[in-house]
């Protein structure tokens, strides 16, 4: 195995995927292989239904491949049963998605402590870790709030801090400012990149915007199942 492959975050070799539309077979997804290194940001785009979101999913554990290999971390999660996707996902991921999924009957703090509060960490110490990190988010005196009374953009800085809470290796992006007008959207992904950068994280980020894929270290573009 080469040096690069060891300090990889992810591996792909010959990914494979399609769907089953009536009688036709779609193929989304055809023998994409890519390397990603540990600790960098990454950005993928391209044309609606080109299947970025698809490789996210599979990056994340929602979504199998038909075949290849698919490594995070070191782990091949190809073939991993359903309770050990459940494990990987709460343990060495983070997701952001174009809409916040925040809670409506549970404050910011709250919000962001119920992954590490699942996960087995004590809730007075989940609460601690959410206080510090909203307040790193710019949040502190936005804690106690619930989601109707935030803003757009700081509905997502929560969602950004919730996926950060069990200090995941890898953060996986889809759209994370799909909702945002220009003005928070750019304060949101300059406050993702700096976060996942201070903490020495990895970022993949699916993205139609041009803007936040030129902030990446690495920028791909996906076009006839397999990028370029």
């Amino acid at each position: 195995m080469s040096e690069s492959e060891v300090d990889a975050i992810i591996r792909v070799e010959n990914l494979v995927k399609t769907y089953q539309s009536g009688t036709e077979t779609l193929e989304i997804l055809r023998g994409l292989s890519f390397t990603m290194p540990r600790g960098t940001t990454a950005a993928v785009r391209g044309k609606s239904g080109c299947g970025k979101s698809t490789l996210l999913n599979i990056l994340g554990g929602l979504d199998r491949s038909d075949s290849g290999l698919v490594e995070v971390g070191g782990l091949a999660i190809s073939g991993l049963p359903e309770k050990d996707l459940t494990e990987y996902r709460g343990k060495k991921l983070g997701f952001v998605f174009q809409f916040h999924y925040l809670l409506r009957d549970f404050t910011a703090q709250e919000n962001v402590m119920i992954p590490a509060y699942i996960g087995g960490m004590k809730k007075k110490i989940a609460l601690e870790k959410a206080a510090a990190l909203l307040a790193d988010l710019g949040l502190a005196d936005r804690a106690g709030h619930y989601p109707s009374q935030l803003s757009g953009g700081e509905r997502q800085r929560v969602a950004v801090a919730r996926a950060m809470v069990n200090d995941p290796e890898l953060i996986l992006a889809d759209e994370p400012t799909g909702n945002l007008d220009p003005q928070n959207s750019a304060a949101v992904v300059e406050l993702l990149y700096r976060t996942v950068e201070d903490r020495r994280m990895s970022l993949v980020v699916v993205t139609h915007d041009e803007k936040i894929a030129e902030q990446a270290k690495l920028r791909f573009e996906l076009a006839g199942g397999t990028l370029v």
